[in-house]
């Protein structure tokens, strides 16, 4: 990946435990207050007005409409990705890709035997699915490859981890969303399976091909509607045998289940041998970690979708694991995590937007440590609208009423189609940004943070100033 020199200051990660008022220049006093329908619905929400960080900025205007607790530092939840996805085109470059590939030092033979190791090397694509996996394997097996005598070298060594706990933010491991990011993390490190309703059972489909894994599914058809289906599923993981039982309601039809039981390492062991044996290879020696022999060439490789791509399904379905993977893809060759943190600060400083109150960890917002505030996050979507990359940037943001996370949002309204926004939640904080068009056909910068115990009813008050940004006043006086 490009590794483009910035000009480097030092920052601290401090861990904020509450909201801190920072030092910024001085902005106009002409804001006006909230709209009534925005307090009304906080008030409704029991939020009060202090939890709540909001600016509302015409693209091309120097001062905002709305500058309320601006200043605030905030858990920003999934919102934080618009820090980590702006910083990856600027950095990395939209048409920047990754690549995944097979090497070896020895020579195929007529009978299609490689006599010495394979070598899978990864560069931390955030989008190597199942589908391109088996592609490489197909070019594998096309340029004559059968019989691998020696082992499978998995070179996981682009990035420099510390151990990941996929418990350590909710207490569920299994969830796909608690990945840990890794060099050569395949189809997100997750297992597919599918679930459907089909007369008075439950039919379940295993999707993901894995090799030495037994699945053990006693799923009954239950009743009610489909909302929070995962959660009435219970999961047991011991010794590669996963165990799934619990209801599944009628009402659900067909749902996709991904679980993450497994290493990255056990996980692509298993993915590789099923896939290679259904394609009638085979492999005598183990599957083990290490790197690829200098004088090593390459047989095979797989491209990943560009970086616009990428930051688009990031974006548009709030994709975690892609995220993380992304923020890792900044960290230069030293490939760790805490370069990957300063050269995304170096890189945002050098753009004019020094956010001192900024806190990185994975660049998700699946996280409680990470912090930033409205205005800045504000400041950076006006850059962002003033940058060459402003059209894929915006690409990425889901649409309300249209796609994405804001798929279901302002359908019906004049809102909808209007607005690109990056919606976020965790308990305790809720979050939207992005930019909304007005019935006149100009564009404002809005972004929406709270963080209170009540949170997740804030919804009704962020499409309310969308609303009113759509339709300046939105009919009040």
């Amino acid at each position: 990946m490009p590794n483009v020199p910035y000009r480097k200051k030092c920052f601290s990660g401090l861990v904020l435990t509450g909201f801190l008022f920072f030092a910024t220049p001085s902005l106009t006093q002409d804001a006006a207050p909230l709209p009534p329908a925005v307090t009304q619905a906080l008030a409704a929400a029991r939020i009060p007005e202090n939890s709540v960080a909001i600016v509302v900025q015409g693209v091309d205007q120097k001062a905002p409409r709305i500058h309320h607790n601006a200043r605030l530092s905030m858990n920003p939840a999934s919102v934080m990705k618009l820090v980590t996805t702006y910083a990856a085109l600027g950095m990395l470059g939209p048409a920047a890709s990754w690549q995944t590939g097979f090497w070896s030092v020895a020579e195929v033979d007529e009978t299609g035997r490689l006599p010495g190791h394979l070598y899978l090397k990864g560069s931390g694509d955030p989008a190597l699915s199942l589908e391109h996996f088996w592609m490489l394997l197909r070019q594998l097996r096309a340029r004559g490859v059968r019989h691998i005598n020696g082992d499978l070298v998995l070179d996981r060594s682009r990035f420099t981890l510390p151990p990941h706990d996929p418990a350590a933010f909710d207490r569920r491991p299994l969830r796909a969303y608690n990945v840990g990011p890794d060099a050569l993390l395949v189809d997100a490190n997750a297992l597919r399976f599918l679930l459907r309703p089909e007369g008075e059972q439950v039919r379940f489909f295993r999707i993901t091909p894995h090799d030495n894994l037994e699945v053990d599914a006693r799923i009954t058809l239950g009743k009610g509607g489909c909302i929070g289906w995962r959660e009435r599923l219970n999961f047991v993981w011991q010794k590669n045998r996963l165990e799934i039982s619990g209801s599944y309601p009628a009402s659900c039809d067909e749902q996709s289940l991904l679980l993450a039981p497994l290493s990255p390492e056990a996980h692509v062991r298993g993915v590789f041998r099923a896939l290679w044996r259904e394609m009638g290879g085979t492999l005598r020696g183990k599957v083990r970690t290490g790197k690829t022999p200098f004088e090593a060439r390459q047989l095979a490789v797989q491209y990943s979708p560009p970086v616009a791509e990428i930051v688009r399904n990031v974006n548009k379905w709030s994709n975690n694991v892609m995220a993380r993977q992304l923020l890792l893809a900044l960290s230069g060759e030293e490939g760790t995590p805490e370069s990957a943190v300063r050269q995304t600060r170096d890189w945002l400083y050098a753009q004019g937007l020094d956010f001192p109150e900024l806190v990185l960890e994975n660049g998700s917002g699946l996280s409680r440590q990470e912090r930033v505030s409205a205005q800045s996050l504000n400041r950076l979507l006006i850059h962002a609208w003033q940058s060459a990359i402003m059209p894929e940037f915006i690409a990425s943001l889901p649409i309300s009423a249209v796609d994405g996370t804001m798929q279901k949002r302002l359908r019906g309204t004049v809102a909808a189609g209007r607005a690109h926004i990056k919606t976020g939640s965790l308990n305790g904080a809720k979050a939207a940004a992005g930019y909304v068009q007005d019935i006149h056909g100009k564009r404002h910068a809005v972004t929406f943070l709270i963080n209170h115990a009540n949170a997740a009813q804030g919804e009704k008050a962020m499409d309310a100033l969308l609303l009113w940004v759509v339709e300046p006043g939105g009919g009040e006086d």
